[in-house]
This record gives structure tokens, sequence and C-alpha cells, in this order.
């Protein structure tokens, strides 16, 4: 071989890298902030990759992700949130709305698309959900808007229970509105609320301990991501203490759980995933209406009614939707 052929040849290898690198700095950036950590934000994870791939985006190929995860401590949110703006991510998925209001702190510029349990109006989020007006989109279960529901299936299942428990996140921005609106919703049933709170696995003990002692009739588990975490053991732990409860997702009634009443856990984050590739082709939060997830799933697990000595009401099983023998 010539020398310059040989010059060319070498120079041709060098430089392929630094091409792959520079295709790979031009990939537009997503920032990822979870409360949670990344072994109980997978499935959600997941469907949000899903989403991504439906408009055309895959992860390592054509975008790249900057995750930021919180691990269940909602106090370090507003620095992940300000890190993943200071490096001027193309545009946020904030999963919760204690992320998203977070980012929506952090940055008055970089798209933001959230899942949020609650009413994004009312939350602040957003100004309108048709029209959200700034640079916040996302997608709403209104899990907590489901909570009197909640409450209500607890009360047909077991109609003696005179007092009835509401297990709530005291740092969750849904606290506010639940500790105000259980009560009254409760007060309609003819039922006492009693609301006992938990920030971490250390406090659920206490919390059934109280509920023994107080001689609780049945618990409603609040929607929160800390509690999404959580399923299994918040499962095992009425089934030890004998207590009939509900929660909003599936895995809580597969784990043991007397009932779940709300969305699928993973639709709305795939619907968030296909905003997030939406903006990064071009289209503006600004004009992407708020997407609600408006399936709706109740589950009835009868071999813990019957371990529990519960009767089911015919007709209320005949409304489930999957129940578990």
């Amino acid at each position: 071989m010539r020398r310059r052929e040989f010059i060319t040849v070498v120079g041709g290898a060098a430089a392929w890298p630094l091409a792959a690198r520079a295709q790979q700095a031009a990939m537009p950036v997503i920032g990822y902030l979870n409360p949670t950590s990344p072994e109980r934000g997978a499935d959600g994870l997941r469907a949000f990759r899903q989403g991504l791939s439906e408009t055309g985006y895959v992860e390592g190929r054509n975008v790249a992700v900057e995750y930021r995860w919180a691990e269940d401590k909602n106090d370090r949110l507003p620095a992940l949130a300000a890190d993943l703006a200071r490096l001027q991510v193309a545009v946020i998925m904030a999963y919760a709305d204690v992320s998203a209001l977070a980012s929506k702190a952090a940055t008055t510029t970089i798209p933001i698309v959230f899942v949020s349990g609650n009413n994004p109006v009312d939350m602040g989020l957003v100004a309108d959900l048709n029209r959200p007006g700034g640079n916040l989109t996302g997608v709403t279960t209104l899990n907590v808007a489901m909570a009197a529901k909640r409450l209500q299936l607890l009360h047909e299942v077991v109609p003696a229970a005179t007092s009835i428990a509401a297990l709530l996140n005291p740092t969750d921005p849904t606290f506010a509105v639940l500790s105000r609106d259980l009560p009254a919703a409760a007060s309609t049933l003819g039922v006492t609320l009693h609301i006992l709170n938990a920030g971490t696995v250390d406090d659920f003990d206490a919390v059934f301990a109280t509920l023994m002692r107080m001689k609780i009739g049945a618990l409603a588990i609040g929607g929160d991501p800390f509690f999404n975490t959580q399923m299994e053991r918040l499962a095992a732990l009425t089934v030890r203490y004998a207590m009939p409860a509900i929660y909003q997702y599936r895995p809580f009634v597969a784990a043991g759980g007397l009932m779940s009443y709300g969305s699928p856990a993973t639709e709305p984050s795939r619907l968030a995933g296909a905003y997030v590739g939406r903006i990064l082709k071009g289209e503006k939060p600004a004009d992407l209406p708020v997407q609600q997830a408006v399936k709706v799933e109740f589950i009835l697990n009868l071999r813990t009614a019957k371990a529990l000595g519960l009767t089911i009401p015919l007709p209320l099983s005949g409304r489930a939707d999957e129940v578990v023998e």
C-alpha cells in the first residue's frame, strides 16, 4: 500500500468515531423526572418508551434521555428539575404532580409533558385543558377525583363500618385536595373518615397499629407515586391485619388487596411518551390539549373477600371488570 493511501485509510478510521459522536451529540435529549426509583418506575418507563416509539423515536438511536430519579424523596425534585433545565434538554417528561410542579418552577421555556392524577387546572399546571397556553401539557388520569368513588365502593362492601380511614402522603400535592374532599364524601355516606399519614415505609407499621387501635372498619389508600411503588407491601399489610382496603391500581389486588378502582397504571405514560415525540417533531405544548385517560378498571378479589368474611353483593361483583377467585 502506498504511504498516501495508508494515511487516508488510517485518517478515515479515526474519523468514524468522531462522526458517530457528533451524530449522537446532535440527538435531541429528553429529561425524564420521576419521584420514585428506576426499579419501581420500570413499568411506567416501559410504557413511556412505547409511546415514544409510536412517533418514531427510539432511545439511543435517534433520541437520548437524561434520567433523574428522586428515590421517593420529594424534596429532591426541585433541584433535579433545575438540573435538567440547566442542561437545556429539548423537553422534560414529568411523572406525577410533584415532578410537574417542580419542572414548572424550574423553566418557563422548555416544553414539559406531565402525567397527573389530579385536575391540572386546579393544580396550576395549565390554564385550560383544551388550550394549555404555556410550556406544559400532558395526561391526567383524574384518579384523585375518583377517590370519593373508592369510598363508596368500600361502603358497599362493608356497609356496617361506621368509620373508614384514608391513608395519604402529606408530602404529595394532592394531600390538601383529598384531606378537604374525602371527609365530605364520607359524610354523605353516613360514615366518619379518619385521615392517617405516611410518607415513608417506616410509617406503615404505625399506621396499621392505629387502624387496629381505633377499630377502623375499612381503608382507602390515596393515590400517590410513593404508594404506587409500595402496592405489594400495602396489600400484604391489609391481609395481615384483615383490613378491607381499596387502591387505584390492579397490582394491589393481584397482591392480595381487596379492590382497586382507577385508570390502568401504564396507559398515561404511553400517551405522554407520544406527546413528547410530537413535541420533538415541532408541535408546541400550548397547542396540545391535556389528554384524559378515560379507561377505568374495577378489580375485585373474591378470594380476599372470603378470607375477610365479607359477602360481596352480586350487583357489585357484576360491575367488576375483573374478578380474582
